[in-house]
Formats: structure tokens, C-alpha cells, sequence
């Protein structure tokens, strides 16, 4: 069962006090990876992927049945500062093609037999222009990450999340400054596809926008830089570590949500796994920093949840490999 969040403290300690993997279901796991009618290590990294899917779900031999696919959706006050190819109005577009099954995104999250919902927030009233004020109020920041962590369905046994919002590789690249350091540059990329005069005013506005509000905690990064749907993302992914859910991340923009949260507690992106390596610059940097190595690297830079929900049968290949082949005993073969 998911906690109430009552307030900023209450998001902060059901993250910091969420309870590791099942170590005997990691156990388990190993041994039995240890047992199957293969060489040791022949199935490379899914062997890894299935004992900590395992670990995480409290079962030696687990099955992936129910994932679901999350995209949040929202915008953004700075896109004034002209930061993006796009204008605002195709965010509001974009919720109404997945609602009605003609992103990419649908198409992926049907592949994978994954359940997809969408969660738009507040996108007639987009978030304070971050170069001027913080991007949201702390009811604002609470409202938004209410929705993530609510969003998800306590059966799903597998979550990737995702994003919708048009000049969101801003405040991304922004977050990531504050959280990690360095120059602007080193974060600012050319998200939709901005020229070099674009990029030098994104960097710009980067710069600007940490250095007025870079100082304090995951959450505070987050409420000062971030975005409702940033926000959101981060409450589902912290929902998804209370309820021991794995999470497949998605893009830049997912990882820097996910990055507010490993600020605040060591373990807190314990149960998620990279998705994939995107096109955007900075996104290699950003995972290299959270020691995440991704599953896929596509030269994707869609956002929407889609490297994370086709790295879904990757986990799943994994882990119908591990609990569904035969023992060396089972099989009647010898094992050396």
C-alpha cells in the first residue's frame, strides 16, 4: 500500500524508508540461474536483469504479466525565452494523438503488451518562467508528484514513464546542471532539433535559471527547474520504489526526473534500470553519473517513454529465459 502525501516531508520519508529487494528471492534466483542448460554467463547481461527483476519482486521465478506505460504531459513558462523548434500548443496536441492510439508510443506499449496511460497536468496553466521565479510553488510541486505517485497501478509488475511537453529538454538540462555541476553547455543540447543560434540562447537560459535557483535538495532542484511532468514522473517512480515495482527508464528528460530523486536517498533508483542511451548530448553524461548502463542505444530522442517501453521485451526475453528453461536436472543433460 502507497502512503498519503500529506506533504514534501512525507514524499521524502516514504522514499528514504522504502524497503530493499527480497535477498532470498535473490538467492534463489541465483541459483537456479545457476542450474540452467546453458554455459555459466552465456546469456550475458540477462542473467543480471532477471536476478534483480527477481530480487525486486520477491519471487525466485518471476513472470512479466502486467507492465504499464505512463506518459505525463505539461508546459512550460520558459518556453518564452524561445527555447524550442516547437510552440507550446503541440503538447496539447500530442496528449489528444495518444489518446487516441497514434503516437509511436502507443505502438510500442502494444508491442510489449504493456497498459498505457496518459496524465496531462495543468497544460492551460503552464509553470513560472524559471529565469524569472521558481517553476512551481510547493503546492504546485505536491500536486504534481500526487499525480505521479497515484498514477500507478499497484498490480503493474513492471512501469516505464514518459513524457509530453515542448521545451522540456530545458528544464531538464537545468536539473542536471544543479544536480551535478559544471558549465551549462555541458547539459544543453539541441532537443527538437534548435539551430546554433537556438542552442547558444537555451545554454543561455540554462545558465541563467541555475544560477538563480541551484542551491537545495532533489525537491527543491525539481520545484525551482523542473516541470509538472517532471515532477509527476519522479512521484511515479518513487511510487514504483515503495511498491517494489521495476521501473525501465526512458530519455534525458525521465533521467533527469529520476535524478532528483537519487539526490535524495542513495537507494532510491535501486529498483530501475536504463532504458536506453538517447540522442540528446548530455543524456550518456547524466546516466555515467547515476551509474546506469543502458539496455539499447537507437540514436532515439522522441521522449514519450518509447526507448524505455521497447527496452520491455528485453526484461521480458530476460526474464522468460531465466524462469522458463530447463534445469541441466529437468532437461536430462549433463552439466559438465
Amino acid at each position: 500500500m502507497l502512503p498519503e502525501l500529506d506533504d514534501l516531508n512525507s514524499f521524502r520519508d516514504a522514499l528514504t524508508g522504502a524497503a530493499g529487494p527480497d535477498t532470498s528471492a535473490v538467492q534463489g534466483a541465483q541459483e537456479r540461474n545457476g542450474q540452467l542448460t546453458k554455459p555459466p554467463g552465456a546469456l550475458g547481461r540477462l542473467e543480471d536483469l532477471a536476478i534483480w527483476y527477481a530480487g525486486w519482486r520477491g519471487d525466485a521465478r518471476p513472470q512479466i504479466s502486467a507492465p504499464q506505460v505512463i506518459v505525463f504531459a505539461g508546459n512550460h513558462g520558459v518556453t518564452a525565452q524561445g527555447v524550442s523548434a516547437f510552440p507550446p500548443e503541440v503538447t496539447v496536441q500530442m496528449v489528444m494523438n495518444f489518446e487516441h492510439g497514434g503516437a509511436a508510443i502507443n505502438q510500442l506499449a502494444k508491442a510489449a503488451g504493456a497498459k498505457m496511460d496518459v496524465h496531462a497536468l495543468d497544460l492551460d496553466c503552464p509553470t513560472a518562467d524559471f529565469t524569472q521565479a521558481a517553476a512551481m510553488s510547493e503546492d504546485e510541486l505536491l500536486r504534481a508528484l500526487r499525480t505521479g505517485w497515484e498514477a500507478v497501478d499497484p498490480q503493474a509488475d513492471l512501469l516505464v514513464v514518459g513524457e509530453m511537453g515542448i521545451g522540456n529538454t530545458t528544464p531538464a538540462a537545468a536539473i542536471a546542471c544543479a544536480l551535478f555541476g559544471g558549465d551549462a553547455s555541458d547539459w544543453t543540447g539541441r532537443g527538437t532539433g534548435v539551430d546554433d543560434a537556438g542552442l547558444a540562447n537555451k545554454t543561455r537560459v540554462v545558465a541563467e535559471g541555475v544560477a538563480l535557483h541551484g542551491q537545495g535538495d532533489g525537491l527543491r532542484i525539481l520545484q525551482c527547474l523542473g516541470g509538472r511532468e517532471i515532477a509527476a514522473m519522479a512521484g511515479a517512480i518513487a511510487a514504483a520504489r515503495v511498491l517494489r515495482i521495476p521501473v525501465i527508464l526512458d530519455g534525458f528528460i525521465c533521467t533527469a526526473a529520476a535524478a532528483c530523486l537519487a539526490q535524495l536517498s542513495d537507494t532510491a533508483l535501486d529498483h530501475t534500470v536504463a532504458g536506453h542511451q538517447s540522442a540528446e548530448g548530455a543524456h550518456s553524461a547524466m546516466l555515467n553519473k547515476l551509474g546506469k548502463e543502458p539496455l539499447l542505444s537507437l540514436g532515439l530522442r522522441l521522449g514519450e517513454g518509447s526507448g524505455g517501453a521497447l527496452a520491455i521485451n528485453i526484461l521480458k526475453s530476460a526474464v522468460a529465459c531465466h524462469s522458463g528453461m530447463a534445469t541441466f536436472a529437468e532437461a536430462g543433460v549433463t552439466d559438465g
